[in-house]
Order: C-alpha cells, then structure tokens, then sequence
C-alpha cells in the first residue's frame, strides 16, 4: 500500500491552482464551455421582441384620430400673400388679464397692468413665416437658431423631407404679431420687433440672406 505524499496546505492550494490553469490553457474550447451543475432553457421572452409585438397590435394614431391633414392641432393660421416689399415694426404690448401676487398674497402687477416684454428679455432667433410653396426659399434664408413657421400644410411630413424642424403658425402668435401676409420674417431690434415682409417674386428666387 502506497503512502499518500503529504502537503502542506499552502503547497496543496497551489498545486491544484496550477492544475486548473493547465487544463484551462491545454483545451480552451473545455474551458469556455464546461458546465457545473445543472441548467435550464431561459423561459423568459426576449424583451425587445415582446415591445415590437405589443407596438404593432397597438392601434395607430390615424386609425384612431384619422388623418394627419385633419387633426386641429396640426392646423396653422392662414395668412395671404404678401404683394410687395414692406418692412414696419411693432411694439408688443402686454396687458395683465388678472392680478399677479406674490406667494404671500402681496400684489405684484394689477389687471390691465401693460408693459413690453422685450424690455426685460431678447429674442436671438428670428421668425421665418412662409407659405408652402415658399418653403425652398424659407430654408435658404433662415440661420440656424431660426423659426420656421407655416401657415398651411402639414408641417410633421415636410419636416421630414426637408430636414429640419418646422412649425405651424398659431393663431395667437398671428393675432400677436398683428400678421396678415406671408413671406415675412419678424426679427428683433432694441425694444421692438421689425416685421420685413417680401414680394412673390423676391420669394421665389432671392438667395441673399436679409
């Protein structure tokens, strides 16, 4: 009967580390694939999988509300068709339609209170507002930071086609502006708002940034 060798366990530990990273280096595919104890297929659904199914059984937007063309939040406020070169500037008073008081109750500025709001803020973006069919000519004209408003059309698709975001012209910010023709593009200057209106043909081919 053979004596079994004895080790210290420092020397055992060792031994049966160096073991391991031999059969690890000597057959890396045992390695990489070895499986202790027992396993189980994954029952549960892959999740990206499970939000497309539930996307495509979700009823769309145009099933439920119609078309696009026809939703009343997409619809802009019209404005007709600018007939010669004109440049006026406006002042856009506000007036307070109720009182505005402090958390403690003490009052801040009365109804009918009126005052400028560009005394106390700056607009660095101008408002570029156009018609349609005088979108090519809009993009040429508007800087980065512009606005781009339209006043008919539907402005999600052609936002899309064109690349850049578009909007539609409010019927607030028209009655705001006091707008009534298009092209026009309303810019600050001071504590006021200069509103340059353009001429059908100056619209269709002008390229030259105002």
């Amino acid at each position: 009967m053979t004596a079994e060798p004895c080790f210290p366990d420092r020397a055992r530990h060792a031994l049966i580390g160096a073991l391991m990273l031999s059969l690890a280096c000597g057959n890396p595919a045992l390695a990489a694939t070895s499986t202790i104890g027992r396993t189980w297929p994954i029952a549960e659904p892959d999740a990206m999988a499970e939000i497309e199914a539930r996307a495509a059984r979700a009823p769309s937007l145009v099933s439920r509300l119609g078309p696009r063309a026809s939703w009343s939040a997409l619809q802009a406020a019209p404005l007709g068709q600018s007939r010669v070169d004109r440049v006026r500037s406006l002042v856009p008073f506000y007036t307070v339609e109720q009182d505005i008081r402090l958390p403690d109750g003490r009052l801040l500025y009365p109804k009918g209170f009126t005052f400028n709001p560009l005394d106390y803020v700056s607009l660095p973006q101008r408002l570029v507002i156009v018609h349609p069919r005088d979108l090519g000519w809009a993009l040429k004209q508007a800087r980065f930071t512009d606005f781009i408003l339209l006043t008919a059309g539907d402005a999600l698709d052609l936002s899309e086609r064109s690349g850049r975001p578009l909007f539609i012209l409010e019927e607030r910010v028209k009655e705001r502006l006091g707008l009534t023709v298009a092209p026009v593009i309303v810019a600050q200057q001071g504590k006021k708002l200069v509103l340059t209106e353009y001429a059908p043909l100056r619209a269709a081919g002008g390229s030259a940034r105002p």
